[in-house]
């Protein structure tokens, strides 16, 4: 097992690689690729949390059913990018969906000018839409753990005690490891509501708190006021899936 404190580490080396990806360089790596693309180009886009985790789903679940080396995995990207904002009511300009996308793809090329390129684009990323909705059998809504986050997170807030609560960003780290997680396939394998356990238990042990009345023995036994149905083994599994998530960052130049 690896020592969870290190998962912050790991955290701000991604943040300290600032140089751009090439993402034509790229293996597909079990749909990391493509949901890292989905989320640098859903910031850029100013996209909700909510719509680029759907986006990452939708596109996890549609290559679990296909074969990945028959489809562009960056075009079902930007289509899942598209769906997604209709699905939480979030709307991506299909446009704005094109010219980042294609950016992102080429560092430092212009917007696309409206022609042949710009509407083979435009249609295939409506066709890949309309693939994705029949091989998901137009099943695209999503359960997601932000909910149950928020939930458990107000709950732990009283809990602690606001002084100590605003003096650690418990919030902010269970958070990021949340949308970090969604780069992993594994992430439709497990309950929303023990991913969203996992997650904030893997801040509070990264910046070692102790919450009131549990035994140091005990150290799980805080999440079983929030779920009944958690064993310790699956809750560590579910935090190990997380930590190996941050392996699969690619080197930048």
């Amino acid at each position: 097992m690896k020592d969870v404190i290190d998962v912050m580490e790991l955290q701000r080396e991604k943040n300290r690689k600032l140089s751009p990806i090439d993402y034509k360089q790229l293996e597909f790596d079990g749909g990391f690729t493509p949901a890292r693309f989905i989320f640098e180009c859903g910031i850029k886009l100013n996209g909700q949390p909510l719509t680029l985790a759907t986006a990452a789903v939708v596109m996890h679940r549609f290559f679990r059913e296909v074969d990945p080396s028959n489809y562009d995995c960056f075009l079902i990207a930007a289509s899942s990018l598209y769906l997604a904002g209709k699905v939480k009511d979030d709307p991506l300009k299909i446009r704005d969906i094109i010219n980042v996308a294609h950016n992102t793809l080429h560092r430092g090329s212009s917007p696309l000018e409206i022609g042949d390129e710009y509407w083979n684009m435009r249609d295939a990323i409506v066709q890949a839409e309309l693939l994705i909705m029949r091989v998901l059998k137009f099943e695209v809504g999503t359960t997601h753990p932000h909910k149950y986050m928020l939930h458990y997170l107000k709950s732990m807030e009283g809990w602690l005690g606001k002084e100590q609560w605003e003096t650690l960003p418990i919030a902010k780290a269970a958070a990021a490891f949340l949308q970090d997680f969604h780069h992993d396939t594994s992430i439709l394998d497990y309950n929303p509501r023990h991913i969203a356990i996992a997650c904030i238990s893997l801040a509070l042990q990264c910046y070692g708190v102790q919450l009131p009345l549990i035994e140091d023995t005990d150290d799980e036994a805080w999440y079983g006021v929030f779920v009944k149905d958690l064993p310790k083994d699956k809750h560590w599994e579910i935090m190990e899936k997380i930590m190996e998530t941050y392996n699969k960052e690619p080197e930048t130049a």
